[in-house]
């Protein structure tokens, strides 16, 4: 008999037209554009070829628009896992308040169960941010998990990229976007599976893999950025990345994005946005290619299968670790 393969989670950020434009400084992004009705169908058919479900993270907002219903619903519908990705889908989440965070989570919490008839157990803060304040409610409103982490060193390269691109912006607005994607000490967090003990109680946290040792992200969008100078050198990378998470023993959790779909000819508005000069067809292929890489290797499962092996075992073992939240 064949040894068990190693689990492998995967979810998508859906991450909406209208809050790529916001995060950029756009304006008319508050007319709340959308593509989901184009990127949903697509997406769902590439999952349904590759036989895969997974954990979909929602905007609170899109949830609460009539015109999205038919897109959330059928996603739900086909069997997969709803999130919640916030209301607003602001990156400067980390700066709200006590009220505020609560306020967010909740109304994206019951936007999205109107829309897809799913309670959501999991959490993504938007740009890969959390704060005390965001664990505690998820703890008081009785989530499984929370996936807000991206232990990487290349926060502030991304940032500046981000700032280099956009448009002019007030003081204001850039001091809220001054974590966007993530601080230098953000590359010491932990990389497997852990739990946090908030106020007695567990939460577990799954952070977003990188590349073992020298935490580069590897998820579908950096792999599209490199596949627009070589594809040889993008498999080259995910193929290193996952020897190495299987070498060490690390189960990943790997992320995708709709602009993983969706190419610069569908979507003019983001043409600012990295590898947006593949076109739509090319990056369909290359996800394609990518998910049938990562089933050779992996048992791919939704994120909260993922979470409920977390402190009772994990596939290789290994000891999960515990956090405790800091009261400050």
């Amino acid at each position: 008999m064949s040894p068990r393969r190693p689990m492998l989670s995967l979810g998508l950020d859906l991450d909406n037209l209208w809050a790529y434009m916001k995060i950029h400084g756009d304006a008319g992004w508050d007319a709340y554009p959308s593509y989901l009705d184009t990127l949903v169908p697509m997406m769902l058919d590439v999952l349904r070829e590759h036989r895969l479900t997974i954990t979909v993270f929602v905007v609170g907002q899109d949830a609460a628009l009539e015109k999205n219903r038919a897109a959330l619903s059928s996603i739900s519908a086909a069997g997969h896992e709803i999130g919640n990705h916030s209301f607003r889908h602001e990156p400067w989440f980390h700066l709200y308040t006590t009220a505020e965070v609560e306020i967010e989570i909740r109304s994206a919490e019951e936007a999205i169960e109107t829309a897809t008839g799913k309670r959501t157990r999991g959490f993504r803060g938007p740009g890969y941010s959390f704060s005390p304040d965001t664990l505690r409610t998820l703890v008081r409103r009785g989530y499984l998990y929370d996936c807000s982490s991206l232990p990487t060193f290349l926060g502030p390269l991304a940032r500046a990229y981000y700032f280099w691109t956009s448009g002019k912006m007030s003081s204001e607005e850039r001091h809220k976007r001054s974590k966007l994607y993530g601080t230098l000490k953000d590359g010491m967090q932990p990389l497997r599976p852990y739990t946090w003990l908030v106020d007695g109680r567990e939460l577990v946290e799954l952070p977003v893999t990188t590349m073992p040792g020298f935490r580069v992200p590897f998820h579908l969008s950096y792999l599209l950025y490199l596949r627009r100078f070589s594809r040889a050198a993008a498999w080259t990378y995910l193929r290193t990345c996952l020897a190495v998470c299987r070498m060490t023993g690390i189960s990943p959790s790997y992320l995708l994005h709709p602009l993983d779909f969706l190419g610069g000819d569908r979507v003019r508005e983001l043409a600012f946005f990295p590898g947006m000069d593949l076109p739509t067809e090319k990056k369909l292929d290359f996800v394609h290619e990518v998910l049938a890489a990562i089933q050779e290797s992996f048992d791919v499962v939704p994120l909260e299968a993922h979470a409920k092996t977390v402190g009772v075992r994990s596939p290789n073992g290994a000891r999960c670790i515990s956090r405790e939240l800091a009261l400050e």
